[in-house]
């Protein structure tokens, strides 16, 4: 039996989707599926970038149906747990049934930090499907430590075996990291874990940070494959890990041909610290904004980092990214009104 000190999901499968516009086909992800569990990775997120029901004109079409990835990459697996992602109002119950009967054994039901009330039916659905059930609390920087706590303990109470603190924006500091988990590890009996982005080059440091204070559950990309700037790398944290004595359980030469050999060539480009990205971090706007925010720049001739900073300004989260264009819109016109 494998000895794990922590137990890592990689996301590349899932968060990854946004940074290849959701064009994953079935190959890609069985040859990615498939190594992975050969690297003994224990968990490997499969969905749309926005979860179970994310492909629409809002989010990103999707190019192969997320049930169809699912049940491919739960084909290959002999070890792995396929996870998903349910962000409830976008991904229905009736489509996790279908992922869990497709071989899904993780959810992780997704919510804005401050809206975990919306979330105990689907947990609730995963515990009656026999799966993990994950309470993923997304933009965690916009809440103070005690909301947090508030929130996550709601989650804890609807039956969660995990709770997450998730820095979708890339915005947090390592203390600010390192005061969320301490409080939760504080406040709850259940698991805890981190969900990174790289948007102001802190991925590594705040992982670090939160299983310094107790995390067990952690997030890693492989090549850094996701959102905004990306995620936590997995092949150099697990790395990092062996360095620090901390075990992984994943075999880190398999991990780093993985990620040379299988996923770079999948990368439309390699995930670095884009100004853009950057305004992300620093704006605190969700990681998924960034080429929705890019295409309203180019159509309407603006600059892409304006609209990023004012959709800070407004605290615009995930499912809002309609206003997008809204904001756009209103830059562009303020501008050619002083021309």
């Amino acid at each position: 039996m494998t000895k794990r000190d922590l137990y890592i999901t990689e996301v590349a499968l899932r968060d990854g989707s946004h940074a290849v516009k959701h064009q994953f086909t079935v190959d890609q992800v069985v040859s990615v599926a498939k190594a992975l569990d050969e690297a003994n990775v224990p968990y490997i997120e499969v969905t749309h970038g926005d979860g179970l029901g994310g492909s629409s004109l809002q989010f990103g079409l999707s190019h192969t149906n997320d049930l169809e990835l699912i049940e491919a990459a739960a084909s290959v697996v002999k070890n792995a747990k396929i996870s998903v992602l349910l962000l409830p109002g976008v991904g229905i119950k009736e489509e996790l049934k279908q992922a869990a009967q497709l071989g899904a054994k993780m959810v992780r039901v997704a919510t804005h930090v401050t809206e975990a009330d919306v979330a105990p039916q689907h947990i609730a659905l995963g515990k009656e499907l026999g799966m993990e059930t994950v309470g993923f609390l997304m933009m965690s920087h916009m809440a103070p430590v005690d909301k947090l706590v508030e929130q996550a303990k709601l989650m804890e109470s609807y039956g969660a075996d995990i709770v997450y603190v998730v820095d979708s924006a890339g915005a947090l500091l390592p203390h600010e990291v390192k005061e969320r988990i301490r409080a939760m590890k504080n406040n709850l009996s259940v698991e805890i874990g981190f969900h990174a982005h790289n948007n102001l080059s802190l991925a590594m440091a705040n992982t670090l940070a939160a299983i310094e204070e107790g995390a067990t559950r952690i997030d890693g990309s492989i090549r850094c494959l996701g959102a905004g700037a990306g995620n936590t790398q997995t092949e150099v944290l697990v790395g990092v890990l062996e360095r620090l004595g901390i075990e992984s359980g994943i075999d880190l030469y398999k991990i780093m041909d993985v990620a040379e050999n299988i996923v770079a060539p999948i990368l439309p480009k390699p995930q670095e610290i884009t100004k853009d990205s950057l305004v992300l971090g620093y704006a605190g706007v969700y990681s998924s904004f960034l080429l929705h925010s890019q295409r309203a720049a180019e159509r309407f001739g603006i600059d892409s980092r304006d609209i990023l900073i004012e959709l800070g300004k407004r605290q615009v989260v995930g499912g809002q990214e309609d206003m997008i264009l809204d904001v756009a819109a209103e830059i562009a016109k303020a501008k050619h009104s002083l021309v």
